[in-house]
């Protein structure tokens, strides 16, 4: 299968027929054999009864339901777990995203890139609640990934189904896709993008989701540092640790050796304690490093297979 068009939904039962009939009057034309998975994310208003009789009508529409909310990026990642295209693209339910941008991402993807990323150059949606925070978010994850992207929050993307399908998605991690994908040596591209203004259902996003945002910010910062060294930065985590170990240890040895003190339980104590501090960094280091190379095979195995789309096009230029 040539495409697959992923979309959650929740709560959106106004939009799925108007949604639907926009995904197959963009992809029809372009000739290519795809399949609509739509993602129900725990809705309560009728979304899954309403695709599911499109669903009934057209084979090439799935959907898939959650028992109950569990978020954008979960439901992201149950489309992108079951679907069967070569490229996949995702998207948001709400009609803001334009299905008539997906030829562009064809197109795209058919140039060699692993990894397309929409941007909403002209926004539209509210300043103080949407895009300042957004402007905000993307220059931030920008330093503190490297990736330079101005819109990591456009939920239309294109991926190459064997790299996307390789990647962990979490929490809120559909924004860091491209920090996650650079680990892989993808290549990729942001394009200009429509973007509508909501015309039916309310808005999912608000200024709650900053704090999850920034958490995974943490995480990701972590993930793209630690993962070619873990057994060196746990090291460095453990020098100060060792440290206080060392200086209360000899403290307390010194003044019994030197000064027929009393020892100090309480002052060893702590030596103790930091000193199984440091082992316990040091051994969490063994583990990443063991766990890193045996993993580092898939990641390898990622980085051949975008050296393996790419090399045939090389050739032909």
């Amino acid at each position: 299968m040539d495409l697959s068009v992923i979309v959650p939904l929740y709560n959106e039962r106004e939009n799925v027929n108007p949604l639907y009939s926009a995904i197959v009057n963009a992809v029809a034309p372009l000739g290519v054999d795809y399949e609509i998975l739509f993602v129900d994310d725990g809705s309560a208003d009728g979304t899954f009864e309403t695709a599911s009789a499109i669903a009934a009508k057209d084979h090439r529409l799935r959907v898939i339901r959650f028992r109950r909310n569990y978020g954008q990026t979960a439901a992201m990642a149950a489309g992108i777990d079951h679907a069967g295209g070569r490229t996949l693209v995702t998207m948001d339910g709400d009609l803001q995203n334009d299905p008539a941008d997906i030829s562009q991402f064809m197109q795209k993807i058919g140039e060699g890139y692993d990894l397309v990323v929409g941007w909403r150059y002209e926004r539209q949606d509210k300043l103080i609640t949407r895009k300042i925070p957004s402007k905000i978010a993307n220059w931030l994850i920008g330093k503190v990934t490297g990736i330079s992207i101005k819109d990591n929050g456009c939920s239309l993307k294109a991926f190459r189904g064997d790299l996307i399908k390789n990647i962990p998605l979490y929490s809120e991690m559909h924004r860091f896709i491209p920090a996650m994908t650079s680990i892989a040596g993808a290549r990729l591209i942001e394009i200009k993008v429509r973007h509508h203004a909501r015309k039916h259902g309310t808005s999912k996003y608000g200024l709650s989701r900053i704090y999850k945002v920034l958490l995974d910010l943490l995480v990701i910062k972590t993930i793209v540092s630690f993962a070619a060294q873990p057994l060196l930065w746990f090291s460095l985590l453990a020098l100060p640790a060792a440290a206080i170990s060392i200086a209360t240890l000899f403290f307390s040895f010194y003044e019994v050796l030197t000064r027929s003190s009393t020892f100090s339980v309480t002052i060893a104590g702590v030596g103790v304690l930091f000193g199984a501090l440091t082992f316990n960094l040091l051994l969490s280091g063994i583990v990443s490093e063991l766990v890193y190379k045996t993993g580092n095979a898939n990641l390898d195995k990622l980085s051949f297979l975008t050296l393996e789309k790419l090399q045939p096009r090389s050739k032909v230029q």
